[in-house]
């Protein structure tokens, strides 16, 4: 199916590894100029063609910066996805009592406020050319005890933005959706030092093992966990013009955990 971005342009964040690099990868195969950008550069950001550029989203400036280099390779900017977003670097606080307002400070501004600067900086370009915004929330924004209460509190904030986003900007032509994935095999599961690693150390079991359970624990249907090219194709598919239509929406991916209507 031709999507008809080819010609278009794009700027994805947090695409060094796992669903960002999968995103890069779908969008460079439709046809996009992608500026990938992260914290660190990686080969892997430029084997298939993107410009890579490196950015710490999480401080004040480092957004603006980054979308103002970004425009400037592209020539403006038709999609910007915001995937940037995790755990952090601190370790996950056990309970509400045990989290610190440093923990705290730290999820909201990789998950939310870097996406908000982000957002303002690129917005005049989208603005101009009928783009859009993907913005990536999380399932544990629905189902809170999923995930550590800071994360699933800043996801659920992503989740507000995107809306009023969508209502302020989709009559001047902007389209805002978001995508809350579930458990997606990326490095962050199954690396050896990933989440996945330290959860199957804290249980006692092999992160095999935690990899053939999670997935039904986490009350997927199909038992399975998603892969990040199925992000990738979603994400391609709502930039697309065949999307012209959805808007406001929220897409998840999750093999069927959030049983809710």
């Amino acid at each position: 199916m031709d999507l008809q971005l080819t010609g278009t342009t794009a700027v994805v964040t947090g695409a060094s590894r796992g669903i960002g690099l999968a995103i890069t990868q779908a969008l460079i195969a439709e046809g996009v100029r992608v500026v990938a950008g992260a914290r660190t550069v990686t080969p892997h950001m430029q084997a298939h063609g993107a410009i890579a550029l490196a950015a710490d989203l999480t401080t004040p400036d480092g957004p603006a910066s980054f979308i103002e280099r970004a425009q400037a390779e592209l020539g403006g900017i038709d999609l910007l996805v915001n995937n940037l977003g995790g755990g952090g670097d601190n370790e996950h606080p056990a309970t509400f009592l045990t989290s610190t307002d440093e923990q705290w400070e730290e999820i909201f501004g990789l998950n939310f406020f870097s996406m908000v600067r982000t957002t303002r900086a690129a917005l005049p370009s989208l603005l101009e050319r009928g783009g859009s915004v993907i913005n990536f929330s999380s399932m544990s924004s629905r189902i809170p005890h999923t995930a550590p209460l800071p994360y699933a509190s800043a996801k659920g904030a992503v989740n507000t933005f995107s809306k009023g986003l969508a209502e302020e900007y989709g009559p001047q032509g902007v389209r805002v959706n978001t995508i809350s994935p579930g458990a997606v095999l990326t490095e962050q599961w199954a690396g050896p030092d990933g989440f996945g690693a330290q959860l199957a150390a804290a249980r006692g079991i092999p992160l095999e093992q935690l990899l053939r359970e999670i997935p039904a624990e986490m009350g997927a249907t199909i038992g399975q966990f998603a892969d990040p090219s199925d992000v990738g194709a979603l994400v391609a598919y709502l930039a697309s013009p065949l999307a012209a239509a959805i808007h406001g929406a929220d897409y998840t991916i999750n093999a069927g955990a959030i049983k809710t209507v």
